[in-house]
């Protein structure tokens, strides 16, 4: 029987996609695992696995096309022994359908969360059809069926599957988490998934409003890619449901700029290149990581139904691209050491401008922080991110005057602005953490021990 290979959803949220490259060509044989095709999304270009075994019997989207909506037909592939000619004009309209999904978690905004997870309640474990699919060590589940079955608590080995050669598909998974089967440990995210359904973002004007006001020919219409509509609708949601507060504070850097100086200094050769180069974005990150660390309460996200308290500082960084900006993860930032952070920002970086990152190393976070100082912008208040409870806009360090003893000096001063949702981080539990973010600036051997 044919098997339909079907546009897959990176996210939760996600409606459509180009189809950047096909890496493989009609009459070509594929297995379980090869990279069949290459899918861009708002922020990656993603790679597609290959779920069955078989021949490759048409390509029903050209490759460079455009908004290819999620689940729509892409691919057919023909099972082993099967009569290619016929399952390339079988259209796929009685196929079963075989997801295809790239990575384990699914793409997002800047920094952007993970999808609530759906909830499982307990319950018989749904009927067994397909015996092959629960019996015996090995599972056979598509990629997005394993992943959507992690996030919804359930156990793969209660499943039945439907799919070809008794395979669990995505819509088993759905069949049981809408009877409430085959439920396992809770996913970590349901913790988070208790918040009501956000209020509809206000439209914003037609073209038709905008463009009356400008005269005919002095202009140029620039269509919104996917990352920028993206872009445009989180902040928008943020800036309808969170209440900002803001919280700015002056910290002097000479002591943190000469221990990275000693530092880098110190750094062994590899290659013949030093194993690491600090910056001072590598060190706001560490410190803000272990400010969080110190203020547990502020390194939290909100729910409507819970408080969403984080056990490590998962720091996001913002990081410009062409066309918007990403914000990849340093995860764990406040056990890992600063040459640690340095060399992981770099790959990130790097990758993120080539619009190589994993959706896992850019989704979710605990906190952000973004960085304008290199601009000379000497302070800004930069917009929360859900799911975090803050965002820490740094700006340049520059010499300024200050008073010490009595006495007017010189010194090097970086002002910080800490913006907090103030439904769980208020005003005295963000000085409170931003206080703490101070002291490991202005003492820096204190990030070291």
């Amino acid at each position: 029987m044919p098997i339909n290979i079907t546009m897959p959803a990176l996210s939760p949220t996600m409606e459509e996609g180009n189809l950047a490259k096909w890496l493989v060509k009609e009459g070509d044989k594929v297995k379980s695992g090869d990279v069949i095709a290459e899918i861009e999304t708002d922020k990656a270009t993603m790679e597609v696995e290959a779920v069955d075994e078989g021949t490759v019997a048409k390509l029903v989207v050209p490759a460079g096309t455009e908004a290819v909506k999620v689940n729509a037909l892409i691919a057919i592939l023909a099972e082993d022994g099967e009569d290619v000619a016929a399952a390339a004009s079988s259209g796929g309209s009685s196929a079963p359908k075989a997801e295809a999904a790239p990575a384990p978690k699914a793409e997002a905004a800047p920094a952007a969360a993970a999808a609530p997870a759906p909830s499982a309640t307990p319950a018989p474990a749904a009927a067994s059809a397909a015996p092959a699919a629960s019996t015996g060590e090995r599972v056979f589940a598509s990629p997005l069926a394993r992943r959507l079955a992690k996030e919804a608590g359930l156990d793969l080995k209660a499943l039945s599957g439907t799919g070809p050669k008794g395979r669990v598909v995505k819509s088993d998974i759905e069949k049981a988490v809408s009877t409430g089967g085959a439920k396992a440990a809770p996913a970590p995210a349901a913790a988070a998934s208790g918040a009501a359904p956000q209020p509809a973002l206000a439209k914003g004007p037609s073209d038709e409003a905008v463009l009356k006001n400008f005269a005919e020919g002095s202009y140029e219409l620039v269509p919104h890619d996917g990352m920028r509509k993206t872009i445009a609708k989180r902040l928008q949601e943020s800036k309808q449901t969170i209440p900002h507060f803001y919280v700015s504070v002056d910290c002097e850097l000479d002591a943190l700029l000469a221990l990275r100086a000693q530092l880098n200094a110190a750094a062994p050769e590899k290659d013949g290149k030093p194993g690491y180069k600090l910056s001072v974005n590598d060190m706001v990150i560490k410190a803000l990581a272990l400010a969080l660390r110190d203020v547990p309460d502020a390194n939290v996200s909100w729910t409507d139904s819970a408080m969403v308290k984080h056990k490590h500082a998962d720091v996001g960084v913002a990081v410009s691209i062409p066309g918007g900006l990403i914000t990849p993860i340093i995860r764990k930032a406040e056990e890992k050491s600063l040459s640690t952070i340095s060399n992981e920002m770099k790959d990130l970086g790097k990758r993120a401008k080539d619009r190589k990152l994993k959706p896992e190393e850019y989704q979710g976070g605990t906190t952000a922080v973004s960085n304008m100082g290199m601009m000379g912008v000497k302070s800004f208040s930069a917009v929360v991110n859900p799911p975090h409870a803050t965002i820490l806009a740094v700006g340049a360090g520059e010499e300024r005057v200050v008073v010490k003893n009595g006495e007017m000096k010189i010194a090097n001063v970086m002002t910080v602005t800490l913006s907090t949702d103030h439904r769980c981080v208020d005003g005295a539990l963000g000085a409170e953490l931003l206080g703490a973010f101070k002291r490991y600036i202005e003492n820096p051997m204190g990030m070291l021990v």
